[in-house]
């Protein structure tokens, strides 16, 4: 009976990554947040804030969240002044340049370093330039990469929930398959009751059958050894009334031959008066071999009496068992049919008790509420995300105007600046140069706190949400939370789960489903539903039983032989022995004639050679009818000699244990018949409850099997476990990681405006055209030679 497997649907793929991917710049922002954010999740904290408390408590736990949170302040605080002061030094680096302050001066002194230092200025800001610029590269990558995450959001989803709505999907067909297979054991029990003939019939029969086939076996073993030594001694006394027939035959034709030869003789006169005809005689008297009349009568009473086919009946008796217990049991048959029937409708109805349809409902109105829900806000989160695209693409070009200003000063200056000219005169490419490096300048101060405001408020959003989940999920912190009861308002997992009087566990359950546990391990459905009392068919499989037991199945009677059998049997065995055929042996032994007839016709020849012309011929005529005689004899005598031979030692070897061979198999046949009698009985009831046995024991298999299938295959639930840990990944590698990389790789650029302000005002000033000279005039003045190591500047003024 093959129950078969149940099959596991197949699910579509996982999350698709967004296009562009930066491993690195992520590894370095989640440094940065661990960095800034040390501590672990306060599962107690949050759970508290969950309940209602007085104030003096809430203010603990205000002040406890602050502790907590005191790396994003802390870095929150440093934003938040250069959000102000930003703008604010900005305007007074204005006022104080107009003014002529601060470097506003159009005045450079002069040095002997001035190459030295412009050049260190110069290789300092193409180094900022170059650390700008990789930023603001790693900030535009993000931002695509945050909004193909945003986009790819809605159809990775979807995919995910189409995974979650085919495993919902599966379950009741898994259910529907295990309860169809019932159909199975029904068939199989069906048929198994409409060959009950058959199959119990054939179980009784054989039952019977392993005792009797011995005895049977050993009675016609015993009725065929009674036939051949039948056959044998009737073919000794057809060979002994042969031989005696022949030996008549041949007595007259050799007396004949005798007297022929006394003639001859007495005219051949004295020369022959040696020869001897008393070997013209037969050794042996056939007559007198013993008769086995007596046998062949005995032996003949045993096949007259029918016996083998008597013991052909007995077969014929338990052939006939299997239509004899058809005819019988058919009142079982229906009862039993019946409660088939009742199995089968209680196996059905076990399918609206199941509290996994429960479940994959619940769940399937949790599914179909999210789907409605994203694609309620798709458009207008795919609309805000192009703005926000927007908004960050253009903060990104902001930076990369003042790496561009900064590399145009960078190109133009050197291009255009010639060391032997004053700077009141210097080049307008120079100048120009200059000029891009203050523009830098000028973007740098009006929008580093733009800047700065968008980094906050995207680090303050993304870290704490990256921190408070992703890093809380990896670490099954996050699970522990999930775990308390309350703590999200209006969501309840044992409800969702359609399990309202139990506690349902998040962290086991997602532990579970990793390992591809069935719903039913994972819900521990087996504190509130009994597989046993709802897979309980006791009362049809009893009423089964009672009907099996009220089955009175009789056989015709069963009997190896009968007493006049027995003793025809016992009196062949005796009567059977062979009589003594030691003489008869003895006499087959030798020759037919007492002489030998051609030494006769060699002695016959030999005197008619020496004789006269008289009696020469009638000799010889009469030697060669001797050989011929001697001939014919040999012919018609050898065969039947050759026969009784053979038959006579075939009766003395078969009939030594006849008697012994007969009184086994007669003692055999008598504890047959006896446990026939006795236990006939006990072999039905024996195997009708075998057949029983094995009949309940297709419900049995069933059951098992279906508990084993219910509770070990049936919704196998790792796809909600990769459905979570595709959501984690969307979340968390996808969306979350670009948001926090963007902000990480802006709030760089941000960072490394200030270097770059502060080294682009300082090499301007060796670009750009001044309004005065500071003249450097490098001559030797006239000393002696121990003072030529010297040289003395000469400074002027000029305007």
């Amino acid at each position: 009976m093959e129950l078969g497997n149940i099959s596991q649907p197949v699910y579509g793929p996982g999350p698709e990554a967004p296009g562009s991917s930066t491993p690195g710049l992520v590894g370095m922002v989640h440094g940065f947040l661990r960095l800034v954010q040390p501590n672990a999740l306060p599962i107690e904290l949050i759970a508290d804030f969950a309940q209602p408390q007085s104030e003096e408590a809430i203010e603990e736990q205000v002040q406890e969240l602050l502790l907590y949170e005191l790396g994003f302040l802390v870095c929150m605080a440093i934003g938040l002044l250069f959000i102000i002061l930003m703008p604010l030094v900005g305007w007074c680096f204005c006022c104080c340049r107009c003014c002529g302050n601060c470097g506003g001066r159009m005045y450079q002194k002069q040095g002997r370093r001035m190459g030295c230092r412009r050049w260190a200025l110069w290789a300092s800001v193409l180094l900022v330039s170059a650390l700008l610029l990789a930023g603001d590269v790693c900030a535009f990558i993000s931002n695509a990469r945050f909004s193909q995450a945003v986009s790819g959001t809605f159809p990775n989803v979807n995919n995910t929930l189409d995974n979650v709505r085919t495993y919902l999907a599966s379950i009741p067909q898994q259910i529907n398959f295990i309860i169809d297979s019932s159909d199975v054991t029904l068939s199989h029990a069906n048929r198994s009751l409409q060959d009950i003939g058959p199959n119990l019939g054939g179980m009784i029969a054989s039952g019977i059958r392993s005792s009797t086939d011995g005895a049977l076996g050993s009675l016609q073993s015993l009725l065929q050894g009674m036939e051949m030594l039948a056959a044998a001694f009737g073919s000794i006394a057809g060979t002994r009334s042969h031989l005696e027939e022949l030996q008549s035959n041949y007595s007259q034709r050799l007396t004949g031959l005798r007297d022929s030869l006394n003639q001859t003789l007495r005219r051949c006169g004295h020369p022959c008066d040696n020869v001897s005809l008393d070997g013209l005689a037969f050794s042996s008297n056939f007559s007198m071999i013993p008769s086995v009349e007596q046998q062949l009568e005995a032996l003949g009473d045993v096949s007259g009496s029918n016996i083998s086919a008597d013991l052909e009946k007995v077969n014929s008796t338990l052939d006939k068992t299997p239509a004899e217990v058809q005819e019988q049991s058919r009142d079982v048959v229906t009862k039993t049919q019946d409660q088939l029937g009742l199995i089968g409708r209680e196996v059905r109805s076990l399918k609206e008790q199941l509290p996994l349809l429960d479940v994959e409902e619940s769940v399937g109105a949790f599914v179909g509420n999210a789907v409605s829900v994203l694609e309620e806000y798709r458009e207008p989160m795919i609309t805000l995300d192009r703005l926000r695209w927007r908004v960050c693409a253009v903060l990104c070009c902001i930076v990369l105007l003042v790496v561009l200003c900064n590399v145009v000063g960078l190109l133009l200056g050197p291009l255009g600046l010639k060391e032997s000219v004053l700077p009141t005169q210097r080049s307008s490419l120079s100048n120009a140069g200059g000029n891009f490096f203050m523009a830098g300048v000028g973007f740098s101060f009006i929008f580093s706190w733009l800047l700065m405001l968008l980094v906050l408020i995207a680090f303050v959003l993304g870290g704490n949400i990256y921190m408070l989940v992703c890093e809380s999920w990896r670490s099954q912190q996050l699970f522990q939370l999930l775990d308390t009861p309350g703590l999200i308002p209006g969501f309840n997992l044992s409800e969702l789960l359609g399990q309202e009087g139990s506690t349902a566990n998040f962290s086991d359950m997602y532990r579970q489903c990793q390992q591809d546990a069935a719903l039913w391990q994972t819900l521990h459905l087996d504190q509130s539903v009994s597989l046993d009392e709802l897979l309980n068919i006791s009362q049809y499989t009893g009423e089964i039983s009672k009907a099996f037991e009220k089955m009175n199945i009789t056989l015709s009677p069963i009997s190896l032989l009968t007493q006049r059998q027995r003793d025809l049997l016992l009196n062949a065995s005796r009567a059977g022995q062979p009589p003594d055929f030691t003489p008869t042996l003895e006499q087959l032994n030798q020759n037919v004639t007492q002489g030998s007839l051609p030494d006769l016709a060699a002695e016959l020849e030999k005197l008619a050679d020496e004789v006269g012309v008289k009696v020469k011929e009638e000799l010889k005529a009469d030697a060669r009818k001797l050989r011929e005689l001697d001939k014919e004899m040999q012919t018609s005598f050898s065969a039947p000699l050759q026969s009784l031979k053979e038959n006579i030692h075939s009766v003395q070897s078969g009939a030594v244990q006849l008697e012994a061979q007969t009184k086994a198999a007669l003692d055999k046949a008598s504890e047959t018949q006896e446990f026939l009698e006795r236990e006939t009985a006990n072999i039905i009831k024996n195997e009708t409850w075998a057949f029983l046995e094995e009949l309940l024991g297709c419900f049995e298999t069933y059951i098992s099997w279906a508990k084993s299938r219910l509770t070990g295959d049936v919704a196998r639930c790792k796809p909600i476990a990769q459905t979570l840990d595709n959501v984690e990944a969307i979340t968390c590698d996808y969306i979350l990681d670009s948001l926090n990389a963007f902000w990480f790789s802006l709030g760089w650029c941000t960072f490394f405006l200030l270097p770059s302000i502060i080294l682009a005002v300082k090499l301007a000033k060796f670009y750009r055209r001044m309004d005065i000279a500071d003249v450097y005039r490098n001559e030797e003045l006239e000393m002696p030679p121990t003072f030529n190591f010297y040289k003395i500047p000469r400074p002027s003024t000029r305007h």
